[in-house]
């Protein structure tokens, strides 16, 4: 996934109540659990099932970084499925989310204005329907650019255009992001 995708992801993260597992064998163990096998966790994180089994008996404790990787992931996607989807229809619907960015934002406005891109920090909050939005699209799996595009219509609603009080025919361009975080 991409860098909006997954600060999305880990704004999610944000409200786990528990910690996840940090043991590989622990990881693994809630992977068996989640998939009812160790068949099934060899084939998701293209091992054998003998190697699985034996991270489950902590017979194996330390695994390659590739494995490493693939299985945070893998647990990490999904640990506590029910509070995730709490936290996203609690954003979609009432508290909105908060977008931290440094990027630079392009314009197309009226004749006699300035059109340069610059290099803008913002941070703003959005309202519930842009969150709702940013949660649907990453869920069709949607590609970065179209949740770069969801994201831009929202800061250009907000925080450029401020809810419509000004700047009526002004369309912002969000391009060249340094960093983007989310927060619920």
């Amino acid at each position: 996934m991409g860098m909006l995708g997954d600060s999305l992801d880990k704004a999610v993260q944000g409200a786990f109540t528990r910690p996840v597992p940090r043991s590989a064998p622990a990881r693994m163990r809630y992977l068996v659990k989640q998939l009812k096998g160790t068949r099934a966790v060899a084939d998701l994180l293209g091992t054998t099932q003998r190697t699985v089994e034996r991270y489950v008996k902590n017979e194996i404790k330390h695994p390659r970084k590739e494995l490493a990787a693939r299985l945070e992931n893998e647990v990490t996607q999904r640990w506590q499925p029910q509070i995730r989807k709490t936290a996203k229809h609690k954003a979609a619907t009432t508290d909105g989310i908060i977008v931290d960015t440094r990027a630079r934002f392009g314009y197309t406005a009226a004749p006699g204005t300035t059109d340069d891109a610059r290099l803008r920090h913002l941070t703003q909050a959005l309202p519930p329907q842009y969150a709702a939005r940013l949660f649907e699209a990453q869920e069709q799996g949607a590609t970065e650019q179209q949740l770069r595009i969801i994201a831009a219509e929202g800061l250009q609603e907000i925080y450029f255009k401020d809810s419509g009080r000004r700047a009526a025919g002004l369309l912002v361009e969000f391009t060249d992001v340094d960093y983007i975080d989310f927060e619920l």
